[in-house]
């Protein structure tokens, strides 16, 4: 059964994907005209606007939940399983698909808000939803919601629980099976509460553990800084296949590099559209700016930490694909967080295990927490915003038992089974954003429009001729009706 979902796993993963994602990426790229550098001002100052409302969220919040999803054990684990069998080289394909990922993340939140509907006094949307009403294939939404919702309950917790049983494990000799229980029934407390409840915790915590994080291995670069030179020069000739040592697996830096990317940064994977859905914005452009600087945030950001802390230290294995070790640094240790928790420890004694396992716990932790809200909208999607409290409570329970399952099993298996929930989710998604490229476009180029007239943009979709957004159809006819209205009372 393992070797079948290893084998399922690679091929859903074979090169055909890749040059999907980056196809897809560089179109956009191209056809935005490189908004990942061109505005990353207009991200920023875009993080901070905009309020909650009863029906949907802050862009920070949105920002903060569409973080909790992609900063999670694959900037940690996911970093080091990429140099283990890629090499350092992995690292850069890791930074160029974050690169070309911001703009296919912009594209999707995007069209996430475009289609976003409110049912049950919340905002939903997301691939499913766009699919539907962008395309017209209620037939695909179902397959895509369905797809969604096996993965992130039933598929993918497991790596999160998985790496921090791991982490508490190496670092405190907790047993997995407490770690397990104490992580489902925290994870229970809030899930229950709802949405909102989930969307509070992820905007304090998302932030604290990942600047924690991230200055920790800035000081870790500061006292290797004479290493710099040359562990770039490494990263740039594993790359290209220019390093004497590494030059044999460049093809495996490229695999790894864009698959544990895309993993982490899940730009095209279709689960940022969730969030970005529910914020409340004036204009689906601006929460796909915000969506957007969220890929910097997590690969640029938290995933280098990673990769320098290891590389920095040397605290790390290389393997050939034929079995040969091209570096063997870590004889013994199993690949995954105890490379990351090695290197903090050559430069913090007795530190470095337990920072890690926390920082996992919290990056993990609030990362099960997205891909619940994410099942549970792909289920009000199913339902056609019906309330159905038995099948909302199997959800949580299949949830929950997957996180405990996942903390007891195998790290291999956890992150075979996790890679073809992901690996179904992005293909499904990549074709609904080809076809929708066209919408999505005409949204971006409207948003720009506005600001070079000196205006805060209001999104219409009956002047582009995008069919099928009722919400903003209902929004623009309140936002012309409220000057009206003021005036005759």
């Amino acid at each position: 059964m393992e070797k079948f979902i290893t084998n399922l796993s690679s091929w859903l993963w074979s090169m055909p994907m890749l040059y999907l994602c980056l196809g897809i990426g560089i179109f956009f790229t191209l056809a935005t005209r490189v908004l990942q550098l061109r505005l990353i001002k207009e991200m920023i100052l875009l993080m901070f606007k905009g309020k909650s409302s009863e029906a949907g969220v802050s862009s920070f919040q949105a920002l903060s939940l569409a973080l909790s999803g992609r900063v999670g054990t694959g900037n940690i684990a996911g970093i080091a399983t990429a140099i283990a069998l890629g090499g350092p080289g992995s690292v850069f394909w890791i930074w160029l698909i974050a690169f070309i990922g911001a703009a296919t993340a912009f594209v999707e939140s995007a069209l996430g808000q475009v289609y976003k509907v409110k049912q049950g006094g919340q905002y939903r949307g997301g691939p499913a939803y766009y699919i539907e009403k962008g395309i017209g294939w209620r037939w695909y939404g179902v397959i895509f919601a369905i797809a969604s919702i096996l993965a992130m309950s039933l598929l993918m917790p497991g790596i999160q629980s998985n790496s921090i049983s791991a982490g508490l494990e190496n670092a405190f000799g907790i047993k997995p099976v407490i770690s397990g229980i104490g992580i489902v029934v925290v994870l229970a407390i809030i899930i229950l509460g709802g949405v909102k409840r989930i969307v509070n915790v992820a905007q304090y915590v998302v932030p604290f553990m990942a600047l924690g994080y991230i200055f920790v291995s800035l000081i870790i670069v500061a006292l290797n800084i004479q290493e710099l030179p040359n562990v770039i020069a490494l990263i740039f000739k594993s790359a290209f296949g220019l390093d004497s040592a590494f030059g044999a697996i460049v093809g495996m830096a490229i695999t790894w590099g864009i698959k544990r990317g895309i993993y982490s940064n899940e730009a095209g994977q279709g689960t940022g559209p969730h969030a970005a859905a529910a914020a409340e914005v004036s204009h689906p452009a601006k929460q796909g700016l915000v969506q957007a600087f969220s890929i910097y945030v997590d690969t640029l950001l938290v995933c280098s930490a990673t990769a320098f802390a290891i590389l920095f230290t040397g605290t790390y294995s290389t393997q050939a694909p034929s079995g040969e070790y091209i570096v063997n640094n870590m004889p013994g240790v199993e690949v995954g967080p105890a490379y990351t928790q090695a290197a903090i420890e050559t430069s913090f004694p007795g530190f470095g295990a337990g920072f890690v396992a926390i920082s996992l716990l919290f990056f993990a932790f609030t990362t099960i927490m997205a891909y619940y809200y994410i099942a549970e909208t792909n289920l009000v999607y199913l339902l056609k915003g019906k309330d159905n409290k038995w099948l909302s409570f199997l959800l949580k329970l299949v949830l929950l038992a997957a996180t405990f399952y996942g903390s007891i099993k195998t790290a291999s298996l956890a992150w075979a089974l996790g890679d073809i929930g992901l690996g179904v989710m992005v293909w499904l998604n990549m074709i609904a954003l080809l076809i929708l490229a066209k919408p999505a476009l005409k949204v971006f180029k409207d948003y720009e429009r506005q600001r070079k007239q000196g205006v805060d943009p209001v999104f219409d979709p009956r002047a582009l001729d995008i069919k099928n957004a009722d919400y903003w159809v209902d929004e623009y006819e309140y936002i012309e009706e409220s000057p009206k209205k003021a005036k005759v009372n």
